[in-house]
């Protein structure tokens, strides 16, 4: 009875590392990150624990299960941290690779206050990095392409690829003849959502350039209706018709749409 009631403890003490260790494996995460040392151990003290139970060396198993479940924790925190240093990687090189097209394009003479709040967040977006305040310099970043947002010819879909590696242009969509009429801010970190780039979306105007329209049709509802570039996640932005399109609803992220 003793051994049944010991192996029923300990079931869950040395399962309940796999378990968190296996946390992210659906996640798009490298081998070896994933399969990082304190992984590693927390599977060979895994093990141990399950040959110290089947010799009845119950005392030996649980205390390596303990220490697997701790090890895997350890592999949970690793991982999150690799992640979320990943995500502030993509950020800054969205915001240099702007950057350096603004730069070519001469914004720092014809948009000198853009360009010198982009520069001066830049800077600061590299200070957290090195730092290793990851939101701060993703903040940062976004603050970079923010101030370019407005710059004449920015064609960027301030988006991350799928490689989470630098800025994709919007896709194309299919399907469908009724467009959303209105729009919910996402987080930035999901989104990149601004006036400029929702413009920009096939379902919208597919034009950045008509930024202004949906702007000037939402500014009371911003937290300052006289700055554009401060969008809060939640707010409801209606999109109103520039043509003969129809519109109608929310958009639905599962949903493709086209321009009639």
């Amino acid at each position: 009875m003793k051994r049944g009631l010991v192996r029923g403890l300990l079931f869950l003490a040395v399962c309940a590392p796999a378990v968190l260790a296996q946390n992210f494996f659906d996640s798009d995460i490298p081998g070896n990150v994933r399969n990082n040392q304190y992984f590693v151990e927390s599977v060979r003290l895994t093990n141990l624990a399950q040959e110290a139970l089947e010799f009845g060396d119950y005392d030996s198993s649980a205390l390596y299960a303990a220490e697997a479940f701790r090890y895997a924790q350890l592999s949970d925190e690793y991982v999150a941290l690799q992640l979320r240093i990943r995500e502030t990687g993509a950020a800054l090189n969205t915001a240099r690779t702007i950057l350096d097209w603004a730069e070519g394009v001469k914004a720092q003479d014809r948009y000198p206050n853009e360009y010198r709040q982009a520069s001066t967040a830049w800077e600061e977006a590299l200070d957290a990095q090195a730092g290793e305040d990851w939101d701060r310099a993703i903040r940062a970043s976004r603050r970079v392409i923010n101030a370019l947002a407005l710059v004449e010819g920015n064609i960027y879909f301030v988006g991350l690829s799928s490689s989470e590696e630098g800025p994709a242009l919007a896709p194309p969509v299919s399907g469908g003849s009724v467009l959303p009429a209105q729009y919910t801010i996402r987080p930035w970190a999901e989104s990149a959502d601004c006036f400029w780039n929702i413009a920009a979306k096939p379902w919208a105007y597919g034009d950045p350039h008509k930024w202004r329209i949906i702007y000037n049709a939402n500014r009371s509802k911003l937290p300052r209706p006289d700055n554009p570039n401060i969008l809060e996640p939640g707010i409801v932005l209606d999109i109103p018709n520039i043509g003969k399109e129809k519109r109608e609803g929310m958009w639905d992220p599962n949903r493709n749409y086209t321009q009639p």
